[in-house]
């Protein structure tokens, strides 16, 4: 994974995210003609491109699956009604992070710093002196001291630069609709399960060298001043259910910084998509089916609106293990 762009991997992979607060412009209606004849190109490939609710059966195997975003929104209110009665008739729910998981998480990065910190150098040591002072004041701009900037992962660091004020305020609300799904579980007595271990995606990024790592700052700082616009176009696209569009878009942020040519932001979105969607979904696809052949009711798979798409998308997955697979109203 070469230079991946952490800010959109990490917007549209981990936190597809909404929140209320955040008033930027929906970046689809400023595509040239030439973008949007590219969008459009590259969503018409991809198998599954819209929707956020679906069933897949299989030889009375029922599997009800969800593209949840993981922050706050009013406008969930009415979706996740419209899921009681399934979530309420569930074997079992499963999530990318139920409560005991996060708890988990939450401890380890007491006991294991390394999830997030450097640990034998700083970032000013692995850097150049003018590209440091660079991001040194991005970090203080949002807020972050430079003697902790200089500590943090790169991956992290660019996580946290790319967010806007908006989004931090809503990280802490713990109220999208993966969270409401599982309060909904837990209060119809219905088991959770966790889709993958806690740390997983940490050792996706903490895996990449730490150059390539330092590389990926470099797109989120050139993006850093359309965070909540990009935001907004996230929000507008997941309620438009367009979850295709939602993570090829991306191509043309990455195009729009100017680093790379549209190609070469073709390819690495491609690349970002097959370390931090493609894997973990193939890896799901056991958990999924073994909770599916164990509980007699249904069940429902909660995740990312980003993992639902695409050949290497759940959906697709599900069709190749002789699923049918029909969308249902969100």
């Amino acid at each position: 994974m070469r230079r991946t762009p952490l800010a959109i991997c990490l917007w549209l992979a981990l936190a597809p995210a909404a929140i209320a607060q955040c008033q930027g412009e929906d970046l689809r209606e400023t595509m040239s003609a030439e973008e949007r004849a590219r969008l459009d190109a590259r969503v018409a490939a991809m198998p599954y491109a819209t929707g956020n609710r679906w069933r897949a059966e299989r030889n009375g195997e029922v599997i009800h699956l969800v593209g949840t975003m993981h922050l706050s929104d009013p406008r969930l209110d009415a979706p996740l009604q419209r899921l009681r009665p399934v979530i309420d008739g569930a074997g079992a729910v499963l999530l990318e992070m139920p409560k005991e998981e996060q708890a988990e998480l939450m401890q380890s990065l007491s006991s294991r710093p390394e999830l997030l910190l450097l640990t034998e150098n700083t970032l000013p040591e692995l850097m150049e002196d003018a590209d440091w002072q660079a991001l040194s004041d991005a970090a203080r701009n949002q807020g972050i001291p430079p003697f902790m900037a200089a500590k943090f992962r790169p991956w992290y660091l660019s996580m946290m630069l790319s967010l806007p004020a908006c989004a931090k305020s809503a990280m802490e609300a713990r109220d999208g609709l993966d969270m409401r799904i599982e309060a909904m579980a837990d209060a119809a007595g219905v088991p959770t399960l966790a889709l993958e271990p806690f740390d997983t995606t940490f050792n996706i990024f903490n895996a990449e060298p730490l150059d390539e790592q330092i590389e990926m700052m470099t797109v989120s700082l050139a993006t850093q001043d359309s965070g909540e616009d990009g935001f907004a176009t996230t929000i507008a696209a997941y309620f438009d259910e367009a979850v295709g569009e939602m993570w090829a878009f991306s191509e043309i942020l990455v195009a729009r910084s100017g680093l790379l040519p549209p190609d070469e932001a073709e390819a690495l979105v491609e690349e970002s998509g097959a370390a931090v969607l493609d894997q973990r979904n193939r890896a799901w696809i056991p958990v999924i089916l073994n909770a599916a052949e164990t509980y007699d009711a249904p069940i429902v798979a909660a995740f990312g609106a980003a993992h639902l798409p695409g050949e290497e998308g759940v959906l697709h997955l599900l069709e190749e293990a002789g699923f049918s697979v029909t969308r249902e109203p969100f």
